[in-house]
């Protein structure tokens, strides 16, 4: 029987690439995940590798480094308690948030915010006032309130407005007020 040529499942060189990839992928199956697969043929008298060393038997077996991402991740694991802080107990805790929370008031006002050298109202002072005048040490500013204040010269009909007839004021209504 004669095989057309034009046929690839015929050529005598496709057949033999698909028994070589047949052979190729079932002897590769029963491989470790580390073992890069092999691409070429073996020969037929060569070993397939040295053979595998049995360890003392009073030493645990070595570990094997298999390079994947659950092994990456084993060793992160294996790093946290280095690079997290220790834990505290529950008084520790409670005494750090003491600390941290001081007992304060919240209370409410209107005082101007000073201008300062770089021309930027300072509120962290009017809140301190704001605070001082209601019997309190210091404060910090919740709230603030900016109004424009003007000379009555705007009010002169048919008179142009000039850039320093009018000033922003801004003020504290609201602070935080701490012994």
């Amino acid at each position: 029987m004669m095989v057309r040529s034009g046929n690839p499942a015929a050529r005598p060189s496709t057949l033999m690439s698909a028994a070589l990839l047949l052979l190729l992928a079932a002897g590769g199956a029963a491989r470790p995940q580390s073992a890069p697969p092999a691409l070429g043929l073996r020969e037929q008298g060569a070993p397939a590798g040295p053979p595998p060393s049995t360890p003392a038997p009073s030493a645990p077996p070595a570990r094997e480094e298999n390079p994947g991402l659950i092994n990456e991740m084993g060793k992160l694991i294996d790093k946290l308690p280095s690079i997290l802080p220790p834990i505290k107990s529950p008084s520790e805790t409670m005494d750090d948030l003491s600390r941290l929370a001081k007992p304060s008031t919240m209370v409410s006002g209107r005082v101007i915010c000073p201008v300062s050298a770089n021309g930027a109202p300072d509120c962290k002072q009017a809140a301190d006032q704001l605070c001082q005048g209601k019997g309190y040490k210091e404060g910090k500013s919740l709230n603030a309130d900016s109004a424009e204040k003007c000379s009555a010269k705007v009010l002169i009909p048919g008179r142009q407005r000039k850039p320093d007839d009018c000033r922003t004021d801004t003020f504290v209504t609201s602070a935080l007020c701490q012994n």
